[in-house]
C-alpha cells in the first residue's frame, strides 16, 4: 500500500527518501551517545574501585616484603615462599576478618601437617596416598566445625607435605612457621605500620549505596510528576539490584571496627565509627522501604490514581535527605540538615495525603514516613524519637511558610502509620 502511494505521489517518495538519511544519522548519533555514556559510567565505576583498593594494595605489598625478610633473614628460611603467601592471603579476605583469618591460617596448616605426616608415615607417598590424605584433611576439619578457610589451608598444606616430602626434607615446620610469620606480619601492617583511615574507608564504601538510593528516589519523583510508569519501573529494578553496594558498606564497617580495635593510632575514632556502624541497619531498612515505595508508585501510575503535587516533592526531599546524610557523615558533622529534610519530606507527604490519594497513593505516603523514620534513626536519633517527630511533622500542614493544602476532593483512607 505504501509503495503504491509513493508511485502515485513522486514528491512524497522523494521526501521520504531524502528524510531517511537524516533518520539513520539520528539513530547512529543516539547509539554513539549511549555507548559514550555507558563507557564513562564504566570508567567511573572502575576508577572508584581502584581508589578503594589502593590502601589494600599498599598494605599487601608491604606485608609481603616484610614477611619474606622476617622469615629469610631473621629465621633463616632459605626459601620463605609461604610467608608472603600467608600475608597476602590474610589481607585479601574481607576487611574486618583479618585477625580471624590469621588464626584460621595457622589452624589449617596445623591440621594439614598433622594429617599429612601421620598418613605418610603409615602409607608412604604417591598419587592415591595424596588423594586419601587430602580427603582425610578436609573431612577432619569439616567434622571439627572449621570454616572454609581452614578447610582450604588444611587441604593445601596436606598436598604440599605429600608432594614435597620425597624431595625436600623437613618441610612441615617451615610451612607452619611461615603461616605464623605471614599472618602476624599482615596484622602488624594493618594495625601499626600502615593503618587505613577507617572513616575514609567508610565514606568511600557508603557512597555507592547512598548514591544509588538517592538517584532512584529522584527518578521516582520525576516519574510521578510526569506519570512516567516506565521510568519508575527502571528505578525499582535498579534499586532492587543493591546487594553489591550494601555488601561493600557492611564489609567496610567491619573493617573499620577491626582497624579501630587493633590500631592505637585509630583508637580516637571509635565513637565516630560506632555512630557509622549503628547507621548501617537503618540505611538497609531505608533501602527496602524505598523499594516498596517505588513499587507502589508504579501501581499508582498504572491505576491512574490521583498524584497530588506535594507527593513527588516528598519523594524528592527523601532523596536530598540521603545526600545530605552522606555529606554530613563524610565531613564529621552532626546530620542536622539531613534530619530537617527528612521531616520536610514527611510534611509534604502529609499535604499530599490531605489533598486526597488512592490506595496505592496512601501506601506511598506511608512509605515516605517509614523511610524518613529510618533516615532519622541513621542520623543518630532513637527510634521512639524518630517516630514522634514523624507523627508531628505529618500533621504540620499549616506551619509558617508552608502552603496549606486545599480540602481533599475525596475522603482519604485512614492515616498511614510509621512502620
Amino acid at each position: 500500500m505504501a509503495v503504491g502511494r509513493n508511485r502515485r505521489f513522486p514528491l512524497l517518495r522523494r521526501a521520504t527518501r531524502d528524510r531517511r538519511p537524516d533518520l539513520d544519522s539520528a539513530r547512529i548519533a543516539e547509539t554513539v551517545a549511549q555507548l559514550h555514556r555507558r563507557g564513562r559510567a564504566t570508567l567511573r565505576d572502575r576508577l572508584h574501585r581502584v581508589r578503594l583498593s589502593l590502601g589494600l594494595a599498599a598494605q599487601a605489598g608491604l606485608a609481603a616484603g616484610l614477611s619474606w625478610v622476617a622469615a629469610h633473614e631473621l629465621l633463616g628460611n632459605p626459601q620463605p615462599v609461604f610467608a608472603p603467601i600467608s600475608a597476602v592471603g590474610t589481607l585479601a579476605v574481607s576487611v574486618g576478618q583479618r585477625f580471624r583469618r590469621t588464626v584460621e591460617l595457622i589452624l589449617g596448616v596445623g591440621v594439614g601437617v598433622l594429617v599429612g605426616d601421620l598418613l605418610i608415615y603409615f602409607l608412604g607417598t604417591g598419587p592415591w596416598q595424596l588423594g586419601l590424605i587430602v580427603t582425610a584433611a578436609i573431612v577432619l576439619t569439616v567434622f571439627a566445625g572449621g570454616s572454609v578457610a581452614i578447610v582450604i589451608q588444611a587441604a593445601a598444606t596436606a598436598v604440599l607435605i605429600v608432594t614435597l616430602s620425597p624431595s625436600v626434607g623437613d618441610v612441615e615446620i617451615p610451612r607452619f612457621i611461615d603461616a605464623l610469620v605471614g599472618g602476624s606480619t599482615a596484622l602488624l601492617v594493618t594495625a601499626l605500620l600502615l593503618p587505613l583511615n577507617p572513616l575514609r574507608v567508610l565514606n568511600r564504601a557508603a557512597r555507592p549505596a547512598l548514591d544509588l538510593l538517592a538517584t532512584q528516589l529522584d527518578t521516582t519523583a520525576n516519574g510521578l510528576r510526569d506519570r512516567d510508569r516506565d521510568r519508575i519501573q527502571q528505578a525499582q529494578d535498579r534499586l532492587r539490584d543493591n546487594k553489591q553496594e550494601l555488601a561493600t558498606f557492611s564489609e567496610a564497617i567491619e573493617g573499620a571496627k577491626e582497624t579501630a580495635l587493633l590500631s592505637p593510632a585509630r583508637w580516637h575514632r571509635r565513637s565516630e565509627l560506632t555512630h557509622y556502624a549503628e547507621a548501617a541497619d537503618p540505611i538497609d531498612r531505608a533501602m527496602r522501604n524505598s523499594g516498596t515505595l517505588i513499587r507502589r508508585a508504579v501501581t499508582l501510575v498504572e491505576d491512574s490514581e490521583p498524584i497530588p503535587e506535594p507527593m513527588p516533592d516528598a519523594v524528592a526531599h527523601l532523596a536530598e535527605s540521603v545526600r545530605l546524610l552522606q555529606r554530613e557523615f563524610a565531613q564529621g558533622e552532626e546530620p542536622e540538615q539531613a534530619r530537617e529534610r527528612s521531616l520536610r519530606a514527611v510534611s509534604e507527604a502529609g499535604r499530599a495525603y490531605g489533598e486526597g490519594v488512592g490506595f496505592s497513593g496512601s501506601v506511598v505516603v506511608a512509605q515516605v514516613r517509614t523511610t524518613a523514620s529510618d533516615l532519622l534513626v541513621a542520623s543518630g536519633i532513637s527510634q521512639e524519637e524518630a517516630n514522634r517527630l514523624v507523627r508531628q511533622s505529618f500533621g504540620e500542614q499549616d506551619r509558617p511558610g508552608a502552603p496549606a493544602g486545599p480540602e481533599p476532593a475525596v475522603k482519604p483512607p485512614a492515616a498511614p502509620a510509621v512502620g
